[in-house]
């Protein structure tokens, strides 16, 4: 009987392992690059070691970690193949979605797009230049939203996990080089309305250039070219 319900919340087990595993990595409490151990991970995540050995496996296909050879366990590390892979992936997966999303996105959900985006600013100029940290957070949860949706609005399962993955990666570069700051809220605001504007003329192609300029200027910053 204990082996059944072992076997039953074997899944539901390892799920919680892994989003505790990404919700510390992103919290920082585990950095890129840095080493850990099975027991590290048992202890940071309050989980069995059983669990922690389950979770490996899903860790190392997805890229998260790697294992070197007397070393152990190396969480991935922030280096220009991570920014060329992560920001080519976002390319290519982003130009289709855009492109389907402008021709079938509700009127409603760009209105909601475009309104969440614009209090942000309006919000950052009344600020005057000393943008308040909960606003920050505020624009960068718009920020992944807009980018979500229409990645969402493909209802593809395969799609989304994939996409999912990549930005756990990108959200690694964007903590060591360009998580979205001060300084950041109100031109990244504006790149989005550029897109948002584009997707309204619903002209796919015009769409596809507002998204390959915006991502094209995220991974400039995190290569330190803008």
């Amino acid at each position: 009987m204990d082996e059944a319900k072992s076997g039953r919340s074997g899944p539901n087990l390892r799920e919680k392992a892994y989003d505790r595993f990404t919700h510390h990595l992103l919290a920082r409490d585990i950095r890129p690059g840095q080493f850990i151990s099975q027991r590290q991970l048992v202890a940071l995540t309050g989980l069995s070691l059983a669990a922690i050995r389950e979770l490996i496996p899903r860790l190392e296909s997805e890229g998260l970690v790697r294992t070197v050879p007397q070393r152990g366990m190396q969480v991935a590390h922030v280096d220009l193949n991570l920014i060329r892979d992560a920001f080519q992936f976002r390319l290519f997966m982003e130009r289709e979605a855009i492109s389907i999303f402008t021709t079938e996105a509700s009127d409603a959900t760009l209105a909601r797009l475009r309104q969440d985006h614009e209090s942000v600013i309006t919000e950052a100029e009344a600020q005057e230049g000393r943008i308040m940290p909960e606003l920050v957070h505020r624009a960068q949860t718009v920020d992944w939203d807009l980018h979500w949706t229409i990645i969402g609005s493909l209802g593809n399962a395969i799609i989304a996990d994939a996409y999912r993955v990549n930005s756990i990666k990108v959200r690694l570069i964007r903590q060591e080089q360009t998580l979205l700051s001060e300084a950041l809220v109100v031109p990244v605001m504006r790149e989005h309305l550029s897109i948002i504007e584009a997707i309204e003329t619903r002209d796919p192609a015009r769409a596809v250039a507002a998204m390959d300029g915006h991502i094209t200027s995220a991974r400039n910053r995190a290569l330190g070219l803008w």
